[in-house]
């Protein structure tokens, strides 16, 4: 078992805290909050150890939890990692694309690991089905979320947009080309509805769509491919696998057939593979633990969480420019 401490008894730190104190992976020494009333009432609520410093947290663990709010993600990252110890760090990695840099250039120097909270690499509909996408030519992806104060102090972009930039990268095996995008302030100082349209320099185009003022939630994505559509609802974890074969010479009575201007016919069928039911917000942790006790690169590493960030800061620039690239 790793001893880690949780940095940050926010909303989600308090999960963190919850599924940490059960994995058989670790062994929670404590947390640290700076808001140190909150971290005293925790502390109570929840039965955990609370730390009024945060070096003294960092010294008593191997794995250092990092649930601040982004402002923080470096600082406490390179405070961590400069005394050798290893960093999951909640999405996005840090506030700027500089910081994030630094933070590769520390984990190489001191040896350590770090892993980057993007959970929907964890979703079961997502894992279900991303064996299955395979030179992606287009991809459109909706993250609809009602209205909430938690999170309005960063772009949309970075709030929701940057899980659904992480996931296509991890599909997508090719260098951003050109981004355009838009984005409207609703009800916040940044925006709060964006637009992007990402172009890969193999010829794959993604369309993003983020809100944070919808009447409803929805997280979706639907891959183009050649000869298949595949669809993942990450909010519902279901999935959808549409595939064209050549037809047979002789087609069953229930076939769908498709037949183009040249007459080629190619049927279509249906795959339904399976989403096994997972907490993945604890599966991403234990999984970071796995990374660290077999020297193996974490799932997300925090190259792929500086290529999100990259990606997401370009689509921020580009709301004020005609494109980038």
């Amino acid at each position: 078992m790793l001893k880690i401490g949780v940095l940050g008894a926010g909303h989600l730190g308090k999960i963190h805290l919850k599924l940490l104190e059960a994995s058989p992976a670790y062994e929670l020494v404590g947390f640290y909050d700076a808001d140190a009333e909150n971290g005293k009432e925790v502390a109570r609520s929840l039965g955990h150890t609370f730390f009024d410093s945060l070096d003294a947290l960092i010294d008593a663990v191997e794995v250092v939890d990092i649930v601040t709010p982004t402002l923080s993600h470096y600082d406490c990252a390179q405070r961590a990692m400069t005394k050798g110890k290893h960093v999951f760090l909640e999405k996005p990695i840090t506030n700027t694309l500089a910081e994030a840099e630094a933070l590769l250039r520390l984990e190489k120097k001191h040896g350590v690991k770090g892993q980057v909270g993007h959970v929907e690499r964890f979703n079961p509909a997502f894992k279900a089905v991303k064996g299955s996408i395979d030179s992606p030519m287009f991809i459109e992806a909706h993250r609809l979320a009602e209205f909430n104060p938690r999170g309005t102090d960063v772009p949309v972009v970075l709030d929701l947009m940057i899980h659904d930039i992480d996931a296509i990268l991890s599909v997508v095996k090719s260098k951003v080309k050109r981004i355009n995008a838009s984005g409207v302030a609703v009800i916040s100082q940044s925006p709060d509805i964006a637009n992007a349209r990402v172009e890969f320099e193999n010829g794959c185009v993604a369309n993003l769509t983020a809100s944070r003022i919808s009447l409803k939630n929805m997280r979706k994505s639907r891959f183009f491919q050649k000869d298949a559509y595949i669809s993942v609802d990450f909010l519902e974890k279901k999935v959808e696998v549409v595939k064209m074969k050549d037809a047979p010479e002789t087609p069953g009575d229930f076939d769908m057939l498709l037949q183009n201007a040249e007459g080629e016919k190619k049927q279509i069928y249906f795959e339904h593979p399976e989403v096994a039911p997972n907490n993945a917000i604890l599966e991403e942790l234990e999984s970071f633990a796995e990374a660290i006790a077999k020297d193996r690169t974490p799932v997300v590493s925090l190259e792929q969480g500086t290529n999100a960030l990259r990606v997401a800061l370009n689509i921020i620039d580009a709301f004020n420019t005609e494109n980038y690239g």
